[in-house]
């Protein structure tokens, strides 16, 4: 007979964090507080009670899993590690908190980063315009683990593939940090503007901006891969590890291709992650989903300094400003995207920044290479060991 996860689980406490910690500090772990590359809880936020946002109401405690039950952050997997002992967690997250004479924590924390149990709960999740699942459906999915010393072997291999991983993408992340330290150093910080730039708005240095398409993507089939939210890496990068595809009508496909050198704004996305930019500089013809906003500069403008600014952590700053909340998301349209102040250094400046970051992406291209090779491994071995989702 087989088993529901749920019967390896202990019960998680949920509480008020006033009535918990009183007038005093808490720990906060929302969406925002994950890095999903590593798939830690790399961020988290103090806040005082008086502030307490209403979706934190789940007291974490050391082992736990936790995982987003809302689309497209299924694949959000964290395990709690022992300093957030006692930290609250939003209620966007399913708590699960392994019986540990049953099921070890790191094994559960690798089934539900596979890609089969995430394909299954984005199959199960409801709702028109935010799907999400229930924290009953995450912890009914049919779990029938092997023995624990079993459990503990699978998982120390997973982690060791996970851990080659880890040092591909930190390679990508320093690379990440140079480009924003280059950005600062030649046009100073956005917010003071020591270097006496020309303030404008990003309209300035805009020649076009224009949605994606509606059609629907598929899995396999279609002329074109198109470039959908979760494509584009809350860093300004690119993620193509995962894409699906579209046909597009001779007469329109210009509407909705994306070319080298276009700036791509993700428009509607949860509020920690709406806003996300990157510059595309690929030769091959990708589609662009609704949710993006395709923007071609003037000549006043150059999309790497527009995405650097974005990327900056002023930038970011001024998206989760301008944010609105619409059912649960948050929306920056193309007309509030091109009324963000921007400052205009000369394009002859900005060109030469623009140089700067393409010189360090092909030396980037031979470390996305071995990432992608990681990727794969990781993706065997867990093919392997917890096999593919049924369809």
């Amino acid at each position: 007979m087989s088993s529901t996860l749920q019967s390896f689980l202990l019960p998680v406490r949920s509480a008020d964090p006033a009535l918990v910690f009183g007038e005093n500090e808490f720990t906060y772990v929302d969406i925002s507080a994950i890095n999903r590359d590593q798939r830690k809880i790399a961020s988290p936020q103090v806040l005082t009670t008086d502030i307490a946002p209403s979706r934190a109401r789940q007291i974490l405690a050391t082992g736990d899993v936790i995982v987003s039950t809302v689309r497209p952050n299924l694949n959000t997997v964290a395990l709690v590690p022992e300093s957030l002992d006692g930290a609250i967690a939003s209620t966007g997250f399913c708590v699960l908190r392994p019986d540990r004479d049953l099921l070890n924590e790191r094994f559960l924390f690798h089934w539900l980063s596979s890609e089969s149990t995430v394909r299954r709960l984005v199959q199960r999740a409801t709702g028109a315009t935010y799907p999400a699942v229930s924290d009953k459906i995450v912890k009914t999915q049919l779990f029938d683990p092997p023995a624990l010393a079993e459990q503990r072997r699978i998982a120390r291999i997973l982690d060791k593939a996970a851990g080659l991983l880890q040092k591909r993408q930190e390679a990508l992340r320093l690379a990440d940090e140079f480009l924003m330290s280059v950005f600062i150093h030649m046009f100073g910080d956005p917010g003071s503007n020591p270097k006496g730039f020309d303030l404008g708005t990003i309209r300035d240095v805009v020649a076009s901006a224009n949605y994606g398409t509606s059609e629907k993507a598929s899995q396999e089939a279609g002329k074109y891969p198109i470039l959908r939210m979760n494509n584009i890496t809350y860093e300004g990068g690119w993620d193509f590890s995962s894409l699906k595809y579209v046909d597009l009508d001779c007469e329109t496909a210009h509407k909705y291709l994306a070319q080298r050198g276009d700036l791509l704004f993700n428009r509607t996305n949860s509020k920690e992650l709406v806003g996300k930019t990157a510059v595309y500089m690929r030769d091959e013809s990708m589609a662009i989903a609704g949710y993006l906003v395709r923007v071609r500069m003037n000549g006043r403008g150059n999309p790497h300094y527009v995405s650097g600014y974005l990327n900056s952590a002023h930038g970011k700053r001024t998206l989760a400003g301008r944010a609105k909340s619409i059912v649960g998301m948050a929306n920056i349209n193309a007309q509030e995207m091109q009324d963000i102040p921007l400052l205009l250094p000369p394009i002859e400046l900005q060109n030469k920044y623009a140089r700067i970051v393409e010189a360090v992406q092909i030396r980037l291209n031979t470390q996305q290479k071995f990432l992608r090779e990681s990727v794969a491994l990781q993706s065997a071995l867990s093919h392997q060991f917890f096999g593919t989702a049924e369809v």
